[in-house]
């Protein structure tokens, strides 16, 4: 078992655009439900239809990958238009709901063979990041380059610097709205929307506000992973929608940077146990189960400790039990 290599996979999944994708999503779900106190388990559904949107205005439309980016935006307002004009007028259990359900809708229609010549199908969207690495102004250069276990191409440094960017600027926008009026709106909001009601201020426009606003930055998680990779509608399933809220809760759910740091450990941990697993395996060291039993293993290990979490330390690692109603 080389270890080293194990430890080498799982330190470059730290600037993985699929890390970063989940930094973002964990980063607008802190915005819904850490601030807001929004319980959107559609988390999987904003990614997909930012990315899908993303990718159809590149191959269908013929459109710059920047226009793409913002026709995805576009779109995830108006899944969230869909979604929170008629359920947030009631209480949080029904948009939970209506948005698990919405999100696997979105996934069955990008997977159905009725729109295959736009949406690909089962087999997903490829081919539309031509126009995106011709915008690349990095240096040319052939290989990999980089240091450390961080060694990378020129196209995938392409799209670990735009999704940092994005990633920091997402957070800024966070940390600025929670200092604001506006913040403590949406905060009294999560404590006691009765109570902000009485005082005058409507309660449907914020957490509206604040759905649209989440969902643009969850989407954009989307965009950026499929910036790295392709777009495949097996992605987006609601496994995909908890490990984000996973990500969440382990860095803090009422938390700026704790979202962030939620991602980088989950998929670190992650990386770790999947590489290391099959090694024990492969080893001799756990005869009783395969290497494919050994992978399931890594998932019901994250959900231990995702259970042990939520016993012991609910607040994440950076939060504040203070922050949140559902800890006493």
């Amino acid at each position: 078992m080389d270890f080293l290599q194990i430890l080498s996979n799982t330190a470059a999944q730290i600037l993985s655009p699929t890390t970063i994708g989940f930094a973002l999503a964990a980063t607008g779900l802190a915005l819904h439900f850490g601030f807001t106190g929004l319980l959107n388990m559609g988390v999987a559904g904003f990614m997909a239809v930012g990315a899908y949107g993303f990718a159809i205005s590149i191959l269908t439309f013929g459109l710059p990958w920047w226009l793409g980016a913002i026709i995805g935006i576009g779109a995830a307002i108006v899944f969230a238009l869909i979604l929170g004009l008629p359920t947030l007028r009631l209480r949080g259990d029904y948009l939970a709901i209506v948005t698990i359900a919405a999100a696997e809708v979105v996934r069955l229609l990008f997977l159905t063979t009725a729109f295959t010549p736009v949406t690909g199908s089962a087999d997903g969207l490829s081919g539309f990041h031509k126009d995106f690495r011709a915008a690349n102004p990095l240096p040319e250069f052939s290989g990999n380059a980089g240091f450390g276990p961080w060694m990378y191409s020129r196209d995938q440094w392409w799209v670990i610097i735009i999704g940092l960017v994005v990633t920091a600027l997402a957070v800024l926008l966070v940390w600025a709205l929670m200092r604001s009026p506006w913040g403590r709106v949406v905060k009294g909001i999560r404590e006691d929307e009765d109570a902000v009601r009485a005082l005058g201020k409507n309660v449907f426009s914020f957490k509206l506000q604040a759905l649209i606003i989440g969902g643009v930055i969850i989407a954009l998680g989307g965009i950026i992973t499929a910036m790295g990779t392709n777009v495949n509608p097996n992605v987006y399933v609601t496994s995909q929608t908890f490990f984000i809220w996973t990500a969440l809760l382990l860095g803090g759910a009422a938390t700026i940077f704790g979202p962030v740091l939620g991602a980088v450990l989950f998929w670190v941990v992650r990386a770790f146990l999947s590489n290391l697993m099959p090694a024990l395996v492969n080893i001799g060291a756990l005869p009783f189960i395969s290497n494919e039993q050994a992978q399931m293993l890594v998932f019901v290990l994250i959900g231990i400790a995702l259970m042990l979490l939520v016993i012991f330390r609910p607040q994440g690692i950076l939060g504040n039990k203070k922050e949140l109603t559902f800890v006493k």
